[in-house]
């Protein structure tokens, strides 16, 4: 017999108590309340009057889930009635195995729909953990989009805004993630053993986390509230395992030792928790968390001021730097390697805090593979007599690419944990690479040949040219038309600038920046000599810099060259610039999941080499399937031979994608399955059950996949699949046909069938070359076709294209009544000034018929939706209520009482104010 959803739940049940876990008998909201009031009285050693409770509840109510994470964390000040003073405690933070625990299940919460929860642990009354559950073989992400719709329609504003970490299994896989309503599924963890082992099964997941005295300490200790984020965060296994070991090292007062997390596994966060937990020690009287100037990026100041406010000093100034030694309150500091080396070889700086030499100093390196195997960390380490050095590095020095035969564990010691690149893929934490060499030489079947590019005189213009604009021809495929961005390695100064200037030479729309440092000693991490002086390769800098303010409206020059270097970041991060052409700076230590391709024209080998292909592989979405390399000098051996050092045995197999003609046979074995399941996309309208239409909902989501894939690769022909794109896309249609449907009958009756739980990943079909720029030239040609026989066939074959995107096929109506109404009686050099006065009379009209309807204040309607578009925050059911302005607005809506009436109103608001966001602000 088949094991249902409700037999592991009662399994989980008899589990979780066989822990120590009291059962609960709560199965509402109230009870839930009445539970908590006697939970805290037991757990302060007190009683509380009606009155007093209130106010704990006011307290607890008020707030976001950041907010809330504060409090929990924290005591109350409890006015008694007698006018007493009495501080509460929430959650025993300092001695974390001295809180009670229960555990209750399908308690039901009704917000503005009612949903009923499968198992909650409580501690101390709160509900600090959730399980959902599915049964085996049933996808695990339908769990995790079940909780968000329930962050959506029931959580908020409830106690069940105070889980900590949420848990989701099918039984044979299970992860953990934190409280935040905004992340995506790729944010959710398997756990694991300290070697990397996954645990997936339910039942060990249990044994191995939900202890009561593990899961308090993981939330009491390894639960980092990100200030600047407003997040809750939750560290991953390997961070735990490397936290712990590295605090026990310290707690000894033993030997130093470095931990090996490989680029992209979150070691800010990791060095972070760990500087944390030792600062707070008493013994230890200061941490000092230090990274090379390159590295101190916007990004590094951010997180680390988030997690620790006032820690990390941005500046150049060593007196600022000084002042935090000497300041024996501030126990962690993060400054530059550079800074410190400074700080301690000038007298009139070091004897303000000549009293750290011989005290217990420990220092903590970021990326300790660079600027520690010379003076300026020799200096650091005689200075600080008493000191423990570790390091955190995602490629170690070994003695293959040892700097003069020394390695990172000849300067830090041992290993104290390992979580090499291979690990990090297999668990989805980063993404693989699909390398493509590009050359007149020739390694695979696979590889494109560009026969004339010439790899034996690097600096030919003609072959700087021809690269340039090849990738010019390359570009939008590798980036799905620039919904990603890229960086350009190159060997020196020199090259990077003459790339540069090739690229200006051609006709493009495309922003291409360009940043080196013109300091002598530019590529010493990759063991390259410069090839030109410091003032050509600043006066060349310069030029570029100026051409960037000419771009951006800014005002950088090579004297501000770190504020430059920021806005670089900023401006890649946030996609305003498409490709970056570098050196060495940015191939270390960057991080954007918008970036996924890196052109190569530079000799990498060992830790360069992974650094920069490893700027590619951070997760985004379903359509980021990998990271993109595209090599113009043969990079095979040399990759080759950095994964034998830095990943294991199976490397190869795990880090590279499938080549493009293996995922091409996958792809066409799956489209003979779905043909044999559904013959034509007319037939899924016939398909009888739910069981049937999802199967055809997983076949074709997979198809996507595949399809996205393949798109990526430089030889990709559409013919190569085998079916027309028209019949592809009447495929895609239907697909989205039942999933507009399915949400529909979601959004009526609320009733939660598996195939409205589905994931349609809606990001593998949106066009993103269909944009608010693409439909005003489609529209210029429509109006071109005025008069011809094919006119009203060209404007269906337009109109067709919305049917295959999710985003635009809110849009179609009022495309098609502009086209209707307004085309005719313009010239087509008016089209997109009337166009915009056609959609903002279209958003006016659309707020004002629903004010109407439903009797909206309209002022504060505009407020609520322009907040919500620029913070990406949607507003809370409080927020809706307060529109309306008359009882009459509920006589639009149907139920039986007028609290239905109430609930079911806020509910339509919800979805309206969606569908505007959708119709008119997103393109």
């Amino acid at each position: 017999m088949a094991t249902t959803e409700h037999m592991v739940e009662d399994k989980l049940m008899e589990q979780l108590q066989s822990f120590g876990y009291e059962k609960a008998n709560i199965n509402n909201e109230e009870k839930l309340i009445t539970n908590l009031k006697t939970q805290l009285e037991k757990h302060n050693n007190t009683t509380f009057s009606p009155k007093e409770f209130e106010r704990i509840l006011n307290h607890l109510n008020s707030g976001t889930i950041f907010e809330k994470a504060k409090k929990l964390r924290s005591k109350f000040e409890l006015c008694r009635d007698n006018g007493e003073i009495e501080y509460i405690e929430f959650f025993n933070m300092a001695d974390w195995c001295k809180n009670r625990y229960q555990v209750a299940h399908q308690i039901t919460i009704k917000g503005d729909s009612a949903n009923r929860y499968d198992v909650t642990l409580l501690i101390n009354g709160l509900p600090l953990v959730q399980i959902e559950l599915k049964r085996a073989g049933v996808e695990i992400k339908e769990a995790f989009n079940q909780i968000q719709r329930y962050h959506e329609q029931s959580f908020r504003g409830t106690l069940f805004d105070y889980v900590q970490i949420f848990v989701i299994s099918n039984k044979v896989n299970t992860k953990y993630f934190a409280n935040n309503p905004k992340q995506s599924f790729e944010q959710t963890f398997y756990w694991s053993d300290e070697h990397n082992k996954k645990i997936t099964n339910l039942y060990e997941f249990c044994e191995a986390f939900l202890k009561p005295c593990f899961l308090s300490e993981m939330i009491a200790k390894y639960v980092v509230l990100a200030q600047a984020k407003q997040i809750p965060m939750v560290l991953r296994p390997y961070q735990y395992y490397a936290v712990k070991r590295l605090v026990e090292r310290v707690k000894n007062w033993s030997t130093n030792g470095y931990v090996w997390h490989t680029t992209g596994s979150g070691k800010t966060l990791t060095s972070f928790k760990a500087s944390e937990l030792i600062s707070r020690m008493s013994d230890v009287a200061k941490v000092l968390f230090v990274v090379d100037r390159k590295d101190l990026d916007i990004q590094t100041i951010k997180e680390f001021n988030s997690f620790s406010p006032g820690s990390v000093d941005g500046t150049h100034n060593t007196k600022n730097l000084t002042k935090q030694l000497k300041d024996k309150n501030n126990k962690l500091i993060v400054t530059t390697i550079q800074k410190l080396d400074m700080a301690i070889k000038n007298e009139r700086f070091y004897k303000e805090f000549a009293h750290l030499q011989d005290e217990k100093v420990v220092l903590i390196f970021d990326e300790c593979h660079r600027s520690h195997f010379g003076k300026t960390h020799a200096n650091i380490k005689r200075f600080f007599k008493n000191a423990r050095l570790f390091g955190f590095t995602g490629t170690p020095i070994f003695k293959p690419n040892s700097v003069d035969g020394t390695t990172t564990a000849d300067i830090f010691g041992q290993s104290l944990h390992r979580y090499v690149i291979t690990d990090a893929i297999k668990d989805a934490n980063v993404l693989g690479f699909s390398v493509e060499y590009i050359g007149k030489y020739k390694q695979k079947d696979e590889d494109v040949v560009l026969s004339d590019i010439d790899t034996q005189h690097l600096h030919n213009p003609q072959r700087i040219q021809k690269i340039a604009n090849y990738i010019l021809q390359i570009h939008d495929k590798k980036t799905k038309n620039r919904k990603f961005n890229a960086l350009f390695a190159t060997q020196s100064t020199k090259m990077a600038y003459e790339y540069y200037k090739a690229f200006q030479k051609l006709h493009h729309d495309l922003k291409i920046a360009t940043i080196f440092t013109f300091a002598p000693n530019e590529g010493v991490d990759f063991e390259e000599e410069q090839k030109e002086s410091e003032q050509i390769a600043k006066q060349k800098l310069e030029k570029a810099i100026q051409d960037y303010n000419r771009l951006f409206g800014t005002n950088y020059s090579t004297q501000d060259f770190y504020g430059y270097y920021a806005d670089v970041q900023k401006r890649l991060k946030r996609k305003e610039i498409d490709i970056v052409i570098v050196v060495n700076i940015m191939l270390t230590g960057f991080d954007s999941p918008t970036l996924n391709t890196l052109y190569v024209d530079k000799n990498l080998k060992y830790h360069g080499l992974i650094q920069a292909y490893s700027r590619t592989n951070r997760l985004h979405d379903s359509t980021k399937p990998h990271g993109n390399i595209v090599c113009f000098q043969d990079l095979k051996h040399n990759t080759d031979e950095a994964l034998e050092l830095y990943g294991n045995k199976e490397a190869k197999e795990v880090v590279f994608q499938k080549s493009y003609m293996k995922q091409l046979q996958e792809f066409l074995s799956l489209l003979q399955e779905l043909k044999e399941y559904v013959p034509t996309p007319y037939k899924v309208d016939d398909l009888a059950s739910q069981e049937d239409t999802e199967h055809f909902v997983r076949l074709f989501r997979e198809l996507l996949r595949k399809k996205v894939s393949l798109e990526t690769f430089i030889e990709f022909n559409w013919k190569d699949l085998t079916i027309e794109e028209e019949e592809f896309n009447e495929y895609k249609s239907k697909y989205l046909d039942i999933y507009e449907e399915m949400r529909n009958k979601n959004q009526k009756d609320k009733e939660s069938t598996p195939l409205a739980q589905l994931d349609f990943a809606l990001e593998l079909v949106r066009e993103d070359y269909i944009n608010y720029d693409y439909i005003i030239k489609l529209l210029a040609s429509i109006k071109e076709q005025e008069g011809k026989k094919q006119y009203n066939t060209y404007v269906a074959d337009f109109l067709k294209k919305f049917d295959t995107d999710a985003r635009l096929r809110s849009k179609k109506e009022y495309i098609k009544r502009f086209i209707e109404h307004t085309l005719p009686k313009i010239e087509t050099k008016e089209i997109e000034k009337h166009f915009d006065e056609f959609w903002d009379r279209q958003k006016e009209e659309f707020l004002q018929e629903l004010a109407q309807k439903y009797h909206l204040n309209s002022n504060r309607l505009h407020e609520i939706i322009e907040r919500y578009f620029y913070t990406d925050i949607f507003p809370q059911s409080d927020a809706i209520r307060k529109l309306i302005t008359s009882k009459e607005a509920y006589d639009a809506i149907e139920a039986k009482t007028y609290f239905q009436k109430k609930r079911k109103l806020v509910e339509v608001l919800k979805e309206k104010i969606k569908e505007y966001v959708a119709i008119f602000e997103e393109w």
